[in-house]
């Protein structure tokens, strides 16, 4: 039996104004340095957190979103979004960062880890999961 689990990371608030979005991020850093297989899943205002472009300077916080583009360095493999959200805010996978994917060992790549879903298959991922933490 693998000691190995799914870990499913959900990001529900906008990236600034709590720190529900930072602790997550730091939480997905430790899983992945224990060689977990870990994924992050966007809903809600949470979708903010992988826009581009973000510019912190106004409210005196720094600005972590450059983090999201380093996860393919530790292993993650899979971040989604949920397209119903992104819509609702106004938004498009054009509107999103790009995470690139390196397996050091085979040399596979994938330009870009972000995904965008329908709601069923968010149900299906978390389904999936062995563990689901909710920020």
């Amino acid at each position: 039996m693998s000691d190995t689990k799914k870990f499913m990371f959900l990001n529900r608030r906008a990236p600034y104004g709590t720190i529900h979005a930072w602790e997550s991020l730091e939480v997905v850093l430790i899983a992945a340095a224990f060689e977990q297989e870990v994924s992050l899943m966007f809903v809600d205002d949470g979708v903010f957190e992988l826009v581009k472009g973000q510019d912190t300077s106004e409210i005196g916080m720094k600005n972590f979103s450059p983090t999201y583009r380093t996860l393919g360095d530790y292993e993650v493999r899979h971040m989604y979004v949920d397209k119903a959200s992104l819509e609702a805010r106004g938004l498009t996978a054009e509107d999103l960062v790009e995470v690139e994917w390196e397996d050091w060992e085979t040399e596979e790549t994938v330009d870009n880890i972000v995904e965008v879903v329908d709601s069923d298959k968010v149900v299906e991922l978390m389904e999936e999961s062995d563990v689901v933490f909710s920020f």
